[in-house]
């Protein structure tokens, strides 16, 4: 009986904190797209749920952000995004409006198809690759990333 006593506080001390851990409001951005802006077109992607999608949303929430991008490879447009965010690198193949992470350091968006090892950010849907080319041209552009 005095067991049973000593048991049931430790058990209720073990499930409420969890309980109030749970109930915690989350200081990440709570949707899972973002903006890109070429001059005056913008393009809504839907992001994947990895920790560098995570601190992406994160240094987005402090403002936006603009990645000079250079044409590479006929395929893709890539650019430094000014900071290190945490990798999910996997054997991938692109296609066209996808996201990508190289490097942990790289923001690219792929025009074209591509098969290397890197992390997937997310999508820029209803786009096809000859659209986002016409966007993004054939030298340097400025593209803006911003909270949705």
């Amino acid at each position: 009986m005095m067991k049973t006593l000593f048991l049931i506080p430790l058990l209720l001390l073990s499930v409420f904190p969890m309980a109030a851990q749970t109930n915690q409001p989350h200081n990440h951005m709570e949707t899972n797209t973002i903006k890109l802006t070429v001059g005056d077109k913008t393009f809504t992607a839907t992001l994947v749920d990895n920790s560098s999608t995570q601190a992406l949303k994160d240094l987005l929430a402090k403002g936006d952000v603009t990645i000079e991008m250079e044409d590479y490879a006929n395929m893709e447009k890539v650019g430094p995004i000014g900071t290190n965010l945490p990798r999910n690198d996997r054997q991938r193949t692109t296609s066209a409006g996808d996201l990508i992470l190289y490097q942990g350091k790289y923001f690219v968006i792929y025009y074209d198809t591509n098969s290397w090892n890197f992390t997937r950010l997310g999508k820029i849907e209803g786009v096809t690759g000859k659209e986002l080319l016409s966007v993004l041209g054939r030298g340097d552009v400025a593209v803006t990333l911003s909270a949705k």
